[in-house]
């Protein structure tokens, strides 16, 4: 592999080890495909890659199941081939909806839960009053980023600046105004 090449795929594998959605080493296969002009094997992966073919092979599945990579035939070859995506508002769209979608609505249903628990944890009046309003604030945004997820998965605009529209709390837990 070559400088240049080398180079990218080391930093788009640092990079996909710190997005918690691939590994660094489905991070480099991915570059290694991206920088190709031709669709590549699992063997010519796994030989570019210093990497075992099982290795490269269970990795790869992901990123076909992500939409990163696809098989492509060659014609006169029984080997699997790949290629990487190039259509990557359709990748981020599949990864929105799978991944990012679904933290946001782990944590709307730790909301829903918690707010209906408050009232029966022997807590004062003013403890849950004050829970309440965080509550709402946090639910009223990641409810605004679950449905900003919806649109895009769904390809229409999303007017981002409606988040900052959120409404704000002090540190006491009031509502502030704008």
């Amino acid at each position: 592999m070559d400088r240049t090449t080398a180079s990218f795929v080391d930093g788009i594998g640092a990079a996909a080890a710190t997005s918690g959605i691939l590994t660094q080493q489905q991070g480099r296969i991915f570059a290694l495909l991206y920088l190709q002009d031709s669709s590549l094997s699992l063997e010519e992966i796994a030989a570019e890659l210093e990497q075992s073919k099982s290795n490269v092979s269970l990795n790869i599945r992901v990123l076909v199941e992500w939409h990163l990579v696809r098989r492509k035939p060659v014609a006169g070859s029984r080997k699997d081939h790949y290629e990487a995506a190039k259509d990557f508002f359709r990748a981020m769209q599949e990864i929105f909806e799978r991944r990012f979608r679904w933290t946001v609505r782990q944590v709307v249903a730790a909301i829903k839960e918690t707010k209906a628990a408050a009232p029966r944890a022997g807590l004062s009046r003013d403890r849950v009053a004050f829970l309440n309003a965080r509550l709402d604030a946090l639910a009223a945004f990641f409810s605004l980023v679950d449905t900003g997820i919806g649109m895009f998965v769904e390809g229409k605009a999303f007017p981002a600046d409606q988040l900052r529209n959120v409404i704000p709390l002090d540190l006491t837990g009031r509502t502030t105004r704008r």
